[in-house]
């Protein structure tokens, strides 16, 4: 059985108001990241406080909270804009917001940027490794990936509801505590099953396990189950898709580790020629070349 299997992106549009629109903080002023007082685990923090976390980041409280984790509660804490050189959290992403725009113009609301640059500091090698070049490189691979998995960033969840019930694999020892059809295909890899879930949650420090909804109500929760995949996950292929970019192995790598036993040695050149065809779009809105060995 495959760790992971994509939903089809159909015609279908996704269901209006799935999904709250998570909206972006608000403009800091310049400071200091050092300048703000250390998060305390177990604090109470007033909406609008300010803290630095321990990754040296800073993160503004959007609503009132008992010192939940910055980094997991992304309902509660967006990141805080600081001038400290490398500690900034946001304008750090080698991917604009307005390059991001030009990339997905049609994107459901729910995919923010805002979500994308806040779940960045699960996998702070993501992008942020080698050149500049490679970091550009690896940054379009991902979008393009997840623009072809998701229609454009359109989809937030799989739309082939009949699948639903399919993804429950009572053999594990956990079960499916959410249900037998909760572990359907949600967020810009779709994930699904309970044992990614499971693994993603894990890894993230999240309970997906017993709440997978977050994938599909909360855009970092979201995004970071992207990035778990594309940072730790081979999938049918030999190595993750961030090894794949970094190493220089070609964007081919990353088709293969993410969906190659559907698509890779001619199976399905033309979803293949999607993904090279939307990779090498992005690499020309980021100024650089696509690099070779671009198929499987």
């Amino acid at each position: 059985m495959s760790r992971r299997r994509f939903a089809a992106v159909t015609a279908a549009l996704v269901l209006a108001g799935t999904a709250p629109v998570l909206l972006p903080a608000a403009p800091a002023a310049a400071a200091a990241c050092s300048s703000y007082p250390d998060w305390q685990a177990g604090k109470w923090y007033n909406a609008g406080d300010i803290v630095r976390y321990t990754d040296g980041r800073a993160y503004v409280a959007e609503h009132g909270n008992p010192g939940y984790d910055p980094t997991i509660s992304t309902w509660y804490w967006e990141p805080y804009a600081c001038d400290n050189g490398p500690e900034t959290p946001v304008g750090s992403f080698v991917v604009t917001e307005a390059q991001f725009n030009q990339m997905f113009p049609n994107r459901n609301p729910f995919y923010t940027y805002s979500g994308l640059t806040a779940a960045l500091s699960a996998y702070p090698g993501f992008a942020n490794t080698g050149s500049d070049t490679v970091k550009k490189q690896e940054a379009a691979a991902f979008l393009a990936n997840v623009s072809h998995e998701t229609g454009g960033l359109v989809h937030v969840v799989e739309q082939n509801t009949a699948n639903y019930p399919h993804y429950c694999d009572w053999s594990r020892p956990y079960g499916c505590p959410a249900g037998q059809d909760a572990y359907y295909g949600r967020g810009p890899i779709q994930l699904s099953w309970n044992f990614n879930y499971k693994a993603a949650g894990d890894a993230l420090g999240i309970d997906l396990l017993n709440n997978p909804w977050l994938v599909q109500n909360d855009a970092a929760v979201a995004w970071k189950t992207a990035l778990w995949y594309w940072n730790t996950q081979t999938g049918p292929g030999t190595m993750t898709p961030h090894a794949a970019m970094v190493n220089q192995a070609g964007f081919g790598q990353t088709i293969r580790s993410i969906n190659g036993s559907l698509e890779c040695d001619g199976k399905n050149p033309a979803q293949v020629q999607s993904r090279v065809d939307t990779y090498q779009r992005f690499t020309q809105i980021l100024g650089v070349s696509p690099g070779g060995n671009l198929y499987c």
